[in-house]
């Protein structure tokens, strides 16, 4: 019989069931019941990723009964929280030395950002002064030499090239023009008179500082290219010849060890004199020969690119000079690993780049850096204390701190990453390592590894290990210190047109800062060996200009 059912029985509003507690859900053994209330003849395990879940059959074992309520558990807490949940665990903040977070590109932004900023107040100044955005001085600076600058750059980069006549001729010869004989000489008289005469060139013509300084960098540039093309090449001549003169051995060839050949696999020993029974002079003869196959594989291998693909003379062409030319690097190879091909887009963007930090560097030197020169020169002239001149002398420095910092930075963007990576670009050359992270240095020793690495290379090949294997390691790190003075305070005199040797201190007194900073009282604390290399970093530039300048 159908139920009856009271109308006004029905119009009661009820309350609707609770949730269930959480300890409820987790109690074992219920089965699908809640406080004594049945919820059904099963229940749902929810997969991962999926909102409906999986029915659970009455006879499931209480194990994924449990599972399934502790997730609803979950999600029942967090449902009823009223704030979000934040996640706390053990971590280090980004600049924390533990932290191994490295990327802080936005700094990189901030940097571009802050320049624009300076750029345009600058210009208001400007506008307000003189009703022109930049002095009539910029201009100028950057307009005039240009042609003369052009055309002497090309005559200079044309010259280098008759080290491949010479290579030529040296390889050729059977007589005194042997590279070994008379050919060494010869090349290094001609690097001689190359580099007097342009380096002499600006300063005939009396070009700006500027034209001055873009082209003495060109030139002690290709000066390192040129002898490492040559030198290098010139060796591989005398191996070439010891390796031809091997075929016949019999007629007086050398069997000299090959350890003038860094990159051979092995090294021969010396052959005893002895001959004291017929099987030892068996042994003997065996050995010998083993050795000069041994000194043929050498001496081929050396001839050899690491590559495989070219092998000595092939190189000596026209065609590999020029692209050595284009190629950003300081030592000579037969080969150099490629890329597949030209992304022009990257070409355009970093010729750009050069010339606008070209054009940054000299709004800052004019801005920020010549005035307070210009007036530190005419306080200079209007005392004669000593004490006025050192307070003089202090001022222009500490004033030139900031400004020599942003020419710093300037300089290092606009050769080791833009003007190098465009002609890596034209060129296709591969390797891109032109720097390393030289800012996170603790002494110079290791700035002088990472800051310029194609110098460095050069340096490391042909001084220091030149100069090693006959006055040792000492005296090649001296020697090596030295050349790399020499080449900076030719700079300093084309910037200040005068020769004082403050540069050339200033570097050689790197050795025993050296020495200091890796003594075991100071060796570790990086964070104080890196502040130490920044404050002499920076204070070096400025205290360097201002005695070229003032004193």
């Amino acid at each position: 019989m159908a139920r009856q059912t009271d109308p006004d029985t029905d119009r009661i509003l009820r309350p609707r069931p609770t949730r269930a507690r959480t300890s409820d859900l987790l109690l074992p053994g219920t089965n699908g019941h809640v406080n004594g209330h049945a919820t059904g003849s099963f229940t749902t395990l929810e997969t991962s990723g999926s909102r409906s879940g999986t029915p659970l059959p009455e006879d499931a074992p209480p194990s994924l009964y449990s599972i399934s309520s502790a997730r609803k558990a979950a999600r029942a807490t967090a449902k009823k929280r009223l704030f979000h949940t934040i996640k706390y665990e053990p971590r280090t903040s980004h600049f924390d030395p533990r932290s191994e977070y490295r990327d802080f590109r936005g700094f990189f932004v901030l940097f571009w950002m802050s320049l624009g900023i300076m750029v345009v107040t600058t210009a208001l100044k400007n506008i307000k002064e003189t009703g022109y955005p930049l002095r009539v001085q910029v201009y100028e600076l950057l307009s005039r030499n240009v042609v003369s600058l052009a055309i002497a750059d090309g005559l200079m980069v044309a010259s280098i090239t008759a080290s491949l006549p010479f290579q030529q001729l040296f390889r050729r010869s059977t007589g005194i023009l042997q590279w070994r004989r008379a050919g060494v000489w010869i090349q290094s008289l001609y690097q001689l008179i190359w580099l007097v005469i342009w380096v002499e060139w600006p300063f005939y013509l009396e070009w700006t500082w500027t034209a001055q300084v873009f082209f003495a960098l060109h030139t002690l540039t290709f000066l390192m290219k040129m002898h490492s093309y040559a030198f290098y090449n010139g060796h591989l001549s005398e191996t070439e010849r010891r390796l031809h003169e091997l075929d016949t051995p019999e007629k007086g060839a050398s069997m000299d060890k090959a350890v003038i050949y860094p990159r051979s696999p092995s090294r021969l020993r010396e052959l005893s004199s002895d001959e004291s029974s017929e099987e030892d002079q068996e042994a003997e003869a065996k050995k010998k020969r083993e050795a000069l196959q041994e000194l043929r594989i050498d001496l081929a291998t050396e001839l050899t690119s690491p590559m495989g693909n070219v092998t000595f003379p092939q190189n000596l062409t026209l065609y590999n000079f020029a692209d050595y030319i284009l190629c950003p690097t300081l030592c000579y190879e037969l080969e150099y690993p490629r890329t597949p091909r030209i992304r022009w887009p990257e070409v355009l963007w970093k010729t750009l780049a050069v010339f606008g930090c070209i054009f940054l560097m000299t709004v800052v030197s004019e801005e920020f850096i010549t005035p307070i020169l210009a007036d530190a020169t005419i306080r200079l002239k209007q005392t004669s204390l000593i004490s006025d001149k050192a307070l003089i002398l202090a001022e222009s420095i500490s004033l030139m701190l900031f400004p020599f910092m942003i020419e710093f930075l300037l300089t290092f963007l606009v050769i080791w990453e833009y003007a190098l990576g465009a002609f890596a670009e034209l060129s296709c050359f591969a390797d891109r390592h032109f720097y390393s992270d030289w800012w996170n240095c603790e002494d110079w020793l290791e700035f002088s590894r990472t800051w310029n690495i194609p110098v460095y290379n050069f340096l490391k090949r042909h001084v220091f290990f030149a100069t090693r294997s006959f006055a040792g390691t000492q005296i090649a790190m001296v020697m090596t210190f030295f050349i790399s003075s020499l080449g900076h305070e030719l700079i300093m005199g084309c910037i200040s047109k005068k020769l004082r040797g403050y540069g050339m201190f200033a570097m050689l007194l790197q050795l025993p800062i050296v020495a200091i900073q890796r003594s075991r009282f100071v060796r570790g604390r990086w964070v104080l060996n890196n502040a130490c290399f920044w404050g002499s970093m920076i204070l070096g530039l400025s205290a360097i200009a201002s005695l070229y300048v003032l004193v």
